[in-house]
């Protein structure tokens, strides 16, 4: 098997940790560089010490091109500035892990990646922007109703590890804080909602109901875990027939007969989705690892289309339920 020659930029944080940590085990990808020019020169074990004895690769304080695709790991605006700031040959996929490039209609022809809706535009693009960690857990759960014009104004809790906030130290991920302790953030004006409308409308053209999503910050380092409620008129067996027919094609999505854990996802690029009825209500519980499903998981699927390599060729992680 050719081996796809990869680069990576700002790989010091967490998705850029985890990407790592999924492309040194790839049998199809052979790492060329990995930039981060606070850490040049230092081994990448230094920073990620959990990939100790998985890999000699150190960091580098430049680039190159002699790669087939670049990820994009660095801070929100970064990437729209790296890429202005140097020509990327027309030979290189470009895979952003940023919110850069996600709204619809970029100036670089960027295509959104989440393979759920758009798997045959992804294997043919040659820029992905990355579904961000909430917006790729609420939509696996909105997004099959919204393919049957069935969506209606939604109400949604989610809560959200530390991992979320990134690697930079601030006053609500500091352990003393976060530990033992809850609290909502952002509250109906998340950045994510701008996405996740996108992604409804291109399936629901007509939806222009509330989105009504209320963030919470969790005691516990990874994962995202939603609940959303909304009026189904249809029965149970109705909308579970909904969700495994839109996901039928997808296979990292399950949809579950019995009420699922976080636990099931965790180091995992799964995503899994969970439906009730009580009375007029359909309860959705969706969930996902906000630092695999939600980033780097996700882009490495991102990766496998665009090669036409098995989707999941990578991917196959064991969640730790003990």
């Amino acid at each position: 098997m050719k081996k796809i020659k990869v680069g990576v930029i700002g790989a010091a944080g967490y998705t850029g940790g985890e990407l790592l940590r999924v492309l040194i085990h790839h049998p199809a990808v052979e790492i060329e560089f990995i930039k981060s020019e606070s850490n040049s020169g230092k081994p990448v074990i230094d920073i990620h010490a959990d990939l100790i004895g998985e890999t000699d690769l150190s960091f580098s304080a430049d680039h190159r091109y002699n790669i087939d695709v670049l990820f994009l790991c660095s801070g929100h605006g970064q990437s729209k500035q790296f890429l202005e700031q140097n020509s990327i040959p027309d030979g290189v996929k470009v895979i952003d892990l940023s919110h850069d490039f996600r709204p619809r209609g970029n100036d670089l022809g960027f295509i959104y990646g989440l393979p759920e809706i758009n798997k045959e535009q992804i294997k043919q693009a040659q820029r992905i922007a990355n579904p961000g960690c909430f917006a790729t857990c609420l939509q696996l759960g909105l997004l099959p109703l919204a393919s049957k014009q069935l969506l209606k104004e939604v109400h949604i809790h989610a809560i959200t590890g530390s991992t979320g906030a990134g690697q930079r130290p601030t006053e609500f991920t500091h352990f003393s804080w976060r530990n033992n302790n809850i609290s909502v953030y952002k509250a109906f004006q998340h950045q994510h909602l701008n996405e996740i409308t996108e992604s409804v409308q291109s399936l629901q053209n007509d939806f222009e109901q509330p989105i009504n999503f209320i963030p919470v910050r969790g005691d516990f380092t990874r994962g995202i875990f939603a609940s959303m409620y909304l009026n189904f008129e249809g029965t149970l067996e109705e909308a579970t027939s909904i969700y495994e027919s839109f996901y039928s094609g997808s296979p990292f999505v399950f949809v579950s007969k019995t009420n699922p854990s976080l636990k099931q996802v965790v180091n995992t690029n799964k995503g899994i989705v969970y439906l009730e009825k009580q009375g007029e209500k359909l309860l959705i519980i969706s969930m996902i690892d906000n630092l695999l499903k939600g980033a780097s998981g996700q882009a490495v699927q991102n990766m496998n289309l665009m090669f036409g390599l098995e989707e999941g060729l990578g991917l196959k992680l064991k969640a730790s339920t003990f």
